[in-house]
């Protein structure tokens, strides 16, 4: 499942390995697994003009509404509460479940090793920008939920985009969680656990949905199929309360929040909106365009096109931008790819030497060296430096196809894959019988 678009199925099994041999607790003790080892480990803060704020959004206390995280420019700070990467315990027996380990023994080491991470924004700031912001949808991998690509997101905001990073419902999350009415004996009981995320009605009781892996005899296709279709209409959605927000109308959150979503009438630039996401993700980017002519343009992260019908492909007609690692993809996955070639409508594809699949997500930042790379978390190039040509090429092709006044055209040469940790196109040899 890893080579098929899983997030950490295969970091689960080795992790799993390693921790019941007799090395295992020495190695914890001296190696720089977390950030309590190391000074050097954390994802890297934004690098652009403007300071990051986040805060989560659910409309709707259903599985049927609305989830995601939201990254804008926000007031200079020079303090103030950066929220955990991983957000509850929940999300450890979510990534344990998906990979098929033992919960009690995940959590442990999970904990260990990424309990203590921060996100690069600060929770809940002020909103503030001196422009209308286009809007970016990010839709994450299978196995993953909305935290886990804070790099790419912050990225994003800290150069004057609002990002909403949705969590899906699908069953492709390690874990999400909505929220059902309590019933009266409950009431009358009083005995419910504290949610971990606590609603701003105390009336809901907390549910969890994790992941679903496929049974003997199921389809793939049959099955990721009827899963892309729904992200996407969850990332259209997604859009839909943007526009109700910008448009100043009242936000009923479900999450208790400091946020003030006032401020946020008229700040966005609706005509420039694009979809982007990692693997699955990049497939519910193209499943997105085809749904939502609202999307100008999308930008998939080592996309996996296993989940997408090909009836869709001539129906999108917005420019896609493929960024590739170099050790991900496989033949036929690129001429998956090729068959999205359309005349007049730009396809521009690179790959990143020495990039991995998990370049993208914020993990290849939160492991040493020796552990990230035998984990398969980190490639043979600096995670830094790859996230870098991947967020500036990005913002390059988003200038070109949002009609951006800004001057992220100066990394215009890394959409054609012009420099030496890039190639352009890709670098899996095809058959001409394959494409």
């Amino acid at each position: 499942m890893f080579s098929n678009g899983g997030l950490l199925q295969l970091l689960g099994k080795r992790i799993y390995a390693w921790s019941r041999t007799d090395k295992s607790a020495s190695t914890l003790g001296l190696c720089a697994m977390g950030n309590q080892c190391s000074n050097n480990l954390g994802i890297p803060p934004a690098k652009g003009p403007y300071p990051v704020g986040c805060t989560d959004l659910m409309v709707d206390h259903t599985t049927k509404g609305t989830f995601f995280r939201l990254y804008y420019p926000c007031q200079q700070r020079e303090a103030g509460e950066r929220p955990d990467w991983i957000p509850c315990r929940e999300y450890f027996n979510g990534l344990a479940d998906f990979m098929k380990i033992n919960r009690a023994l995940s959590e442990k080491v999970f904990n260990y090793l990424f309990g203590s991470f921060k996100i690069p924004a600060h929770l809940d700031a002020p909103f503030k920008s001196n422009d209308k912001c286009p809007v970016v949808v990010f839709s994450h991998g299978l196995g993953a939920f909305r935290t886990l690509y804070s790099a790419v997101c912050a990225e994003m905001a800290s150069n004057g985009f609002i990002v909403a990073s949705v969590e899906h419902r699908d069953q492709s999350a390690s874990a999400t969680f909505s929220y059902r009415q309590m019933s009266d004996v409950e009431k009358a009981a009083g005995t419910l656990p504290k949610p971990s995320s606590l609603p701003a009605s105390d009336t809901l009781v907390e549910e969890w949905m994790y992941y679903r892996a496929l049974v003997h005899g199921e389809s793939e296709f049959e099955v990721r199929n009827k899963q892309v279709q729904q992200r996407a209409a969850e990332c259209v959605r997604a859009l839909d309360q943007l526009f109700e927000i910008n448009a100043g109308m009242q936000v009923d959150n479900v999450l208790k929040s400091q946020f003030d979503w006032t401020t946020l009438e008229n700040t966005m630039d609706l005509c420039r909106i694009a979809a982007m996401g990692h693997s699955f993700g990049g497939a519910t980017v193209i499943q997105s365009l085809c749904q939502e002519v609202r999307f100008k343009c999308g930008i998939a992260l080592d996309v996996w096109m296993t989940p997408l019908d090909e009836d869709i492909f001539p129906k999108v007609k917005q420019p896609i931008f493929f960024i590739n690692s170099e050790k991900f993809h496989w033949a036929g996955n690129i001429s998956q790819i090729k068959k999205l070639h359309s005349d007049g409508i730009q396809r521009k594809m690179i790959t990143i030497r020495g990039a991995v699949h998990q370049s993208f997500p914020d993990f290849t930042f939160l492991t040493g060296n020796w552990i990230g790379k035998m984990l398969k978390l980190k490639g043979e190039i600096d995670p830094e430096v790859a996230m870098d040509l991947s967020n500036r090429a990005s913002l390059a092709f988003l200038q070109r196809h949002l009609g951006l006044n800004k001057d992220f055209n100066q990394w215009d040469p890394l959409i054609e894959g012009k420099d030496e940790n890039l190639m352009p196109g890709t670098n899996i040899t095809l058959l001409q019988s394959s494409i």
